[in-house]
Parts: structure tokens; sequence; C-alpha cells
């Protein structure tokens, strides 16, 4: 059984709803019931109320009661399944409450007909309520209606049904899903705008039939206290599942981004399937979709021509990360534009969730001018997003870089090794890097996040790439402060910085030399600057080898906050730099000095299997849980291998 952060499993979602409402001023507990209302109910007499609902587990939908017993794991059946919606959908220009049933189930009639009941009694004209299509939902939904209408209630239903994942729904029709989102958003802007119940039913129905959603998911969910619904190998994602757990059309080999996306759109797409969405095809965009500040009237950009216009809606299942999400999000922008369809609104984020599936749906309504005005309009409710008005586009320019100061110095005739020499060694340090980042993501792992030699790779890559572009300077100073700049650019993360700072320094050391003592030089300078304080901080202060005063206890020592016996890069290089002293000594044998080096380095490498982590991110973890090298010392000693060689 998965963990779950709870407090007891059968009041998990009562608590999720009590802290809802404890964290938002705009809303209100009806009392005795699982019913979420707008704090300042008295503000829609005289306009259309709305209400939707269902079970919990869709957050940011709306919590109930957990049911006692585990529920029977789902089958690929469908229209059986209940559904939530959001109390963070309930504010001012959309809902005016929620009806929260169990996790996945639907809530009872008497809560139904109790916030009916509240928003008839505040004085509402007319009430919508907004059900998704899951028979449990239409069950409880249609029969607190009938008994409203029997105490002369005017009240109306809406029923979503916006899944495009089965060729050939059955009796039980399409299920509503995370379309059901826009619906509330159209319906209500309709009502703020003093909408009449009768033009809010019209508008919302014509809307939900111009609208598809389909998902994908990585991972099942699981309720409360209770076993996944159903499993899914390493490399299998899950194509057209509900959000109840409930297993999907077609399962398949784990497919990149932007193809999963691909596959996504095409069955959603399909004409042979009963459930598609017909979108028109038109001219992919050549050209920005719309001028930088355009002013008001022009965020309302025409269609290409012939190609339809929708709202588009990213949606995170539960346990997607938000970097996934974001190259979905991109990768369906992409997809759209090259068929020619016009995104006039993207909305990424979680908005209808499945627990902790790991998971997406991508949701697209047809729109007009008028359906987008009512996706804009102002709204309180929290769960929507506070998104600048104007297409979403690949094609949007882009901020011009800076201007770059005067180059430095290249070559100088006569200094340093030819440049067909610093070729041959820089591409040995960089096919070694290559070679081993495999190795030193493992070794990483012990320590976190695992992506040391993705770190080193690319700073490989970088260098390649560089060395293509332009001849590499000859003269060691230039060459070293070549490179730091390449690291400083392109590699990203601690390692970066660190490099960076010791190319740095050593190349100020070398200018205008090339002797072999320089190098002993160049390297007692790098260190140094790498162990060097951060210029204008507190600690500037105090020189080095001087204690930081008790009231400056948390100031970092150093740019990496390391020293030798850390277990860190550090290691290697000081180890290394106490072998290349040799240099200093007249006659002494480059070779042998930087194989007495290399061994060195690797020796330190080693030990650091036995040391406590001083600094960087190992230092967050135990001592008995680092039981390999620093990564990052075996990368030094692997790249000072790479140049002995």
């Amino acid at each position: 059984v998965p963990k779950k952060l709870v407090t007891t499993v059968s009041g998990c979602a009562d608590d999720a709803l009590a802290g809802l409402v404890a964290c938002n001023p705009g809303l209100r507990l009806l009392q005795g019931h699982r019913v979420v209302l707008r704090d300042d109910l008295p503000a829609i007499r005289g306009r259309v109320a709305l209400l939707s609902g269902g079970g919990s587990g869709h957050e940011p939908a709306h919590a109930g009661e957990t049911p006692p017993a585990p529920p029977v794991p789902p089958t690929h059946r469908h229209g059986a399944e209940p559904s939530s919606l959001s109390a963070g959908y309930v504010g001012k220009g959309m809902l005016t409450g929620v009806v929260a049933g169990a996790v996945f189930a639907s809530p009872a009639v008497g809560s139904v007909l109790a916030a009916i009941r509240a928003v008839a009694q505040a004085g509402a004209a007319g009430i919508l309520l907004i059900v998704k299509n899951y028979t449990g939902d239409r069950l409880n939904f249609g029969m607190a209606l009938e008994r409203a209408r029997a105490e002369g209630a005017d009240v109306r239903m809406v029923v979503v049904g916006d899944d495009c994942a089965f060729a050939a729904p059955g009796k039980a029709g399409r299920r509503g899903i995370c379309g059901t989102v826009l619906i509330h958003k159209v319906a209500g802007a309709l009502a703020e705008a003093g909408a009449s119940l009768d033009e809010v039913v019209e508008k919302v129905t014509a809307a939900a039939k111009a609208m598809g959603t389909l998902g994908l998911s990585l991972s099942p969910c699981s309720v409360p206290g209770s076993k996944p619904s159903f499993q899914l190998a390493e490399d299998e994602m899950e194509l057209g599942l509900g959000i109840h757990g409930e297993a999907g059309v077609r399962r398949m080999k784990v497919l990149p981004a932007d193809k999963a996306v691909e596959t996504m759109l095409e069955h959603m797409t399909d004409p042979s399937n009963a459930s598609h969405l017909s979108l028109a095809p038109g001219e992919p965009p050549r050209t920005l979709c719309a001028p930088p500040n355009p002013p008001d009237p022009s965020l309302i950009l025409p269609p290409h021509a012939a190609g339809s216009s929708v709202v588009l809606v990213v949606n995170n299942l539960g346990g997607l990360s938000c970097l996934e999400l974001g190259i979905m999000a991109g990768a369906a922008v992409r997809c759209l534009e090259s068929r020619g369809i016009r995104i006039a609104r993207a909305l990424v984020g979680s908005f209808m969730t499945a627990l902790e599936m790991a998971g997406v749906s991508l949701t697209l309504m047809l729109v007009d001018e008028e359906l987008v005005g009512l996706i804009d309009a102002k709204t309180t409710a929290v769960a929507w997003p506070n998104i600048p008005a104007g297409p979403a586009t690949t094609q949007r320019e882009e901020v011009p870089a800076p201007t770059e100061r005067p180059g430095k110095p290249q070559d100088e005739p006569g200094i340093g090794p030819g440049t067909a020499r610093v070729q041959r060694v820089l591409e040995r340090v960089c096919s070694t890097l290559l070679d081993i980042q495999d190795k030193l993501n493992e070794l990483d792992r012990g320590a976190g996040d695992g992506d040391c030699g993705h770190t080193h790779a690319r700073a490989a890559q970088a260098i390649r790439e560089w060395m293509s572009s332009r001849p590499p300077p000859a003269a060691p100073a230039q060459l070293l402060s070549a490179l730091a700049d390449v690291l400083l650019e392109q590699m990203g993360g601690s390692s970066g910085v660190l490099y960076g700072l010791f190319l740095t320094a050593a190349a100020r050391s070398l200018w205008g030399r090339s002797d072999s003592p320089a190098w002993a030089d160049a390297m007692d300078a790098g260190i140094e600057a790498m162990q060097r304080s951060v210029p204008g901080a507190v600690e500037s202060q105090f020189p080095l080898g001087v204690p930081i005063p008790p009231e400056f206890p948390c100031i970092p020592r150093r740019y990496g906050g390391a020293a030798p016996g850390d277990r860190t890069m550090l290691d290697s290089l000081c180890a290394a730099a106490q072998a290349l002293h040799s240099l200093r000594t007249p006659g002494a044998d480059l070779l042998q000095v930087l194989a007495a080096a290399v061994q060195s380095a690797e020796a330190a490498a080693e030990a650091t299997r036995h040391m406590e982590a001083g600094a960087g991110r190992a230092s967050y973890i135990r001592s008995s849980r680092l039981e390999q090298p620093d990564p990052g010392a075996v990368a030094v000693a692997a790249v000072l291998g790479a140049v002995l060689e």
C-alpha cells in the first residue's frame, strides 16, 4: 500500500477540505454537509447560481470522506465511476459552490439538495448544476434536482462528457473529465455578467459539445489505504485512462514527449473515433501570431486561414513534475501549430488530478471571440490561473542577447603548445568525460541527485562545439581563460562555477609564461581561487585563516565552502597540486611529474570513499550512506589522466 501523508485514512478527505477552507477567506463550509460555498452569498441575489461537485481526490478538487473499505479495482469500463470538481473553482466569476463526496465517490443526495437550498434562499435567479458524466454523479445530482424542483426551485442540469478515449462509447456515453473546468469558467463568466438561466444553459451546452480531452499516464494512483488500481511496467504508458485510476484504452511503450503528444492529438482528432473532436487544419504560422504588447482589441486575433481556434489545457494528473509538464505543453503548442491550429489561450497546471497519478491530459475547446472573452473574464477562484490574455505560440520573438564586450586576444605566436596538440588533449579529455558519464551519475546518486555525469558530459559537448567553431588558442593563459568562459556559460551546476573559478585564476597566473614551474603556480592559484572569500560578503572582512566571529555563523567560508578532506573535487586537485610542485625543481621531467600527479589524484579520489562529507550536497547525507568515492574527485582524476595520456 503506497505511503500517504495523512492523519487518518478515514478522515483524510475531510481534513483536506477543512484545510482548504481554513486557508481561503473567500470560502465557507455549509454546516452539517461537505459543501463549500462562496463567502459572499448575498452577492448572487438576482444572478444565476452555479453548483458542481463529485468525489474527492482530484485536487485542486475538493475533499470529502474516504470510504471505509477499499474500492473494487476499476476495470476498462467507463461511465460508472463518480467524479469530483473543485472548491478551488468557487468564487466570483466561477462556481457558487461545490458538493464534495468520498474519494472517487459521488456526494450524497442530501448534501446536493442542501447546497441547492442554500443558494436558492440567498436569492439566486435560477440554479445550474454542472455535472461530469459519471453514473453516480448523474444519479445523485439528478435526484436532488427533482426534489428541489418539487420544492419550487428553478434548477437545471448540464452533463459534461469530453473524453475522447473510446472509439465507440457505450450506453453510458463519454466520461466527463478535465474539460469540465472550462465549462465552470464559461458558465461563471456568463452568470457574473447577468445572463439568464436559459442563456447560460444554451451557451454552456454548446461549448461542452465543442470540446475534447484525453489522458496519458506513466503510473496508476491509489486511494489512501488501498493498493494501486492497476500496474504499469517501467517501460509502459497508458493512453486514454480515466481520472479515478481506471485503466485506459491502449497500453504502449514509453514515448518521448513530442511523440506522446502527437499520439494523443491523433487519437483525439481521428475521424474513425466516434468521440473525436473535429479540428479544421489551417496554414501553419510563418510569423509572430501577435505583435509585442498588443492593444486590447488585438488580444482576440483572427484564426489562421481555414484553421480552428482553440483553448488548450495541459493538465497535470497529479504526480508529473513541473519540468515534464512544461515539456508536454511546449510539444502540444508545436504540434497544434504544425497543423495550422491557432491556440487562442493555453492553460498549464494542475486543474483536475487523480491523486498521485504521474500523467497528463490535454483538453481542446473550439472557441470564437465570445468564448475567449468568457475564458478571459476575471474571477476570484483561487485555482484558476492568473495568466495574461493572449495566444500561445512558439513563434514569439526572443529578447535580443546583450552585446558582448570586445573579445580577448587570441594566440600569441611562439608561446605555449601548438594548436594541434591542444586539440588532441582537449579531445581526449572530452571523450574520457563522456565515457565515464554513467559511472559519475551512479557515484552521485549516493549523495542525492545523480547528475554529476550529465554535468561533465555537458561540459565535454560544449568544449567540442567550441573547438569545432574555431581553433583553440595555443597560448596557455588564453586557452584556460577561453575554457573558463565555455564552462561558466554552458556547464552549469556547482561544478561549472568551480571549474570556471579554477581556470580563470590559473589563466591569470600563466599570463606571459609557459615554463614548467608556471603550471605548478597555476594549479595553486586555481585552488586558492576556489577557496577564496566571496567579494563584498561579510567574510571578506576576515583574511583567510582568521576564524569568523560567532555573530556571523551562517556566512559561507569559501565560494564552494570546501577544504581538503571535505570529500570533494578539491581532494583530488590538492593532491595533484602537491605532486606538481616538483616542476619547480630545475630539470624536472614534465611527463614523470604529471604521471605522479595523476597517481596522487586517483589515490585521493579513492580515499574520499572513507571521508565524511564536509561540504557540497553530500554533506547533508549521513556518512554511513556514502560508500563510494566522491564523483567530483573521480572526475578531476580522470581529466588529469586524460591530459597525461
